[in-house]
């Protein structure tokens, strides 16, 4: 009896051993790999949708009523300024005009009788006045004769791309019907609407936005082959979307772009010195981003951070952190604040190479 109590403490001494073993063994802190912040000069790519216009964009209009006598360009012909492209019937205008140069034809014969009996003091000085009031008159009625006719001929205002024709030959026009529009494509304005944050980052980054280059990628993926520069940027920011536009200069010497297109506008933006850390060693909660920085006593501390831009695997870093911060690379889920670790370091130079494979 006393032999088999002796093997029972035994067995329950052994098994106590092994639990104290185990648990030891469990308390062991886990051995991770960590980094710290490095500086470098970097550039990032900003993309913003855009709005492709002619330098020039306008509507040709009939200034007169009347029918259209003549087209002279056709639809998505260039034309160069002062070219003739419609005519409205001028009948009614060329008789208004032979009227009026009649009339004040009459009106010159009549001044100048007054004039030579206003020098033998037969008529008043009154009387000669009134007779220039009236013949200047009726000089003013030619001109505005000639204008009228003249609005029968519509020429074109500049050198550049006729549109759509939105009338025929024998159409009857009143005044201020629509006939096309013309396009000037030799130079593109491009609008781009750019966030509130955005924006005070850019001007903080850039003291002069005029003359910043931009490149333009087309609605193929191609980019176009054309530099562009930042031109000016709008008075105001638009209230119910928080952005503010921006309008960037291209030349078009091949017209490959046209009125109306769209893109998306790539502006590099500097940040030199810039904070970088690894995109992996990042965890988010509520929207609020944070890393687990290990502190001198090798314990686990959740620190808050803010993101100022993104780089393929690497963030840049706003504020949150230091220079003398390590930050915990690996393990993320499987650790908890205030928890103890090993730390196996590794330099953000041997680390760097790393994280497009373990993107991958």
């Amino acid at each position: 009896m006393i032999k088999q109590n002796l093997i029972v403490l035994g067995l329950l001494g052994s098994l106590l051993s092994a639990c104290h073993q185990e648990e030891a063994h469990e308390e062991a802190p886990p051995k991770l790999e960590v980094t710290t912040p490095w500086h470098k000069d970097t550039m990032i790519t900003k993309e913003y949708v855009c709005q492709i216009h002619a330098i020039q964009h306008i509507e040709l209009r009939a200034l007169e009523r009347g029918y259209l006598q003549d087209v002279y360009a056709g639809e998505g012909q260039v034309v160069k300024q002062g070219q003739p492209m419609f005519k409205i019937m001028p009948n009614v205008y060329q008789v208004d005009l032979l009227k009026a140069q009649a009339e004040a034809k009459t009106v010159q014969i009549e001044y100048e009788n007054t004039k030579a009996l206003a020098e033998k003091k037969i008529v008043s000085q009154n009387e000669l006045a009134l007779g220039k009031a009236k013949l200047d008159k009726a000089n003013a009625e030619v001109q505005l004769a000639q204008t009228h006719l003249n609005f029968t001929n519509i020429n074109a205002p500049f050198t550049g791309i006729m549109d759509h024709l939105l009338v025929r030959k024998g159409s009857l026009l009143d005044e201020g019907d629509l006939l096309t529009t013309l396009s000037d494509n030799s130079r593109m304005w491009v609008y781009f609407n750019v966030p509130e944050a955005e924006y005070l980052d850019f001007k903080i980054h850039q003291k002069n936005e005029k003359g910043v280059p931009v490149k333009l990628r087309m609605a193929n993926g191609a980019l176009f082959d054309q530099a562009g520069a930042i031109e000016t940027v709008e008075a105001d920011f638009d209230n119910k979307t928080g952005n503010i536009e921006f309008r960037a200069d291209f030349p078009n010497p091949h017209s490959l772009l046209r009125h109306g297109e769209t893109g998306t506008i790539l502006l590099d933006v500097p940040y030199p010195n810039a904070m970088l850390i690894p995109q992996k060693a990042t965890f988010e909660v509520l929207d609020k981003t944070f890393v687990y920085v290990v502190n001198k006593d090798k314990k686990i501390e959740q620190r808050m951070i803010q993101i100022a831009a993104e780089l393929p695997h690497l963030f840049i870093v706003k504020s949150g952190l230091k220079d003398t911060d390590t930050v915990l690379l690996e393990g993320l889920r499987r650790v908890r604040n205030g928890q103890k670790i090993d730390t196996d370091y590794r330099a953000p130079e041997k680390v760097v190479p790393e994280l497009e494979l373990y993107a991958e």
